[in-house]
């Protein structure tokens, strides 16, 4: 039995991507499938496919087709749900989205001092 690691704020870029390979190789299995046929389906190289199982960098869109050929792509929206503005800012903005962000009121390097605004 395969034991997973958990996915986690301060894990290494490496560490994630060699986890989702992992998973992404026991889905395949898990679905009888050899690397040759899911990446014939997922249209990507059997090598891309090896990269990617092995935790090495590849194109976001190879990642993509894999999912999808695996048929996880819904998953993502669990991922990356849209982004729901607060009460607040709808009040704030009239009821309207920000099309763009304000950016920062401090200047970067100085941090905020009490009695900064008088």
């Amino acid at each position: 039995m395969t034991t997973y690691q958990k996915i986690e704020e301060y894990s290494s870029d490496e560490a994630v991507l060699t986890e989702l390979g992992s998973r992404l190789g026991a889905m395949r299995l898990a679905r009888n499938m050899t690397q040759a046929q899911l990446a014939r389906e997922a249209g990507v190289s059997k090598r891309t496919l090896e990269r990617i199982e092995a935790g090495q960098s590849a194109q976001i869109t190879s990642f993509v087709r894999v999912l999808r050929a695996l048929k996880v792509l819904e998953r993502l929206e669990l991922l990356l749900p849209p982004p729901q503005p607060s009460p607040m800012e709808l009040l704030r903005h009239s009821g309207k989205l920000p099309q763009r962000a304000s950016g920062s009121h401090n200047p970067p390097g100085r941090p905020w001092q009490w009695g900064e605004d008088e």
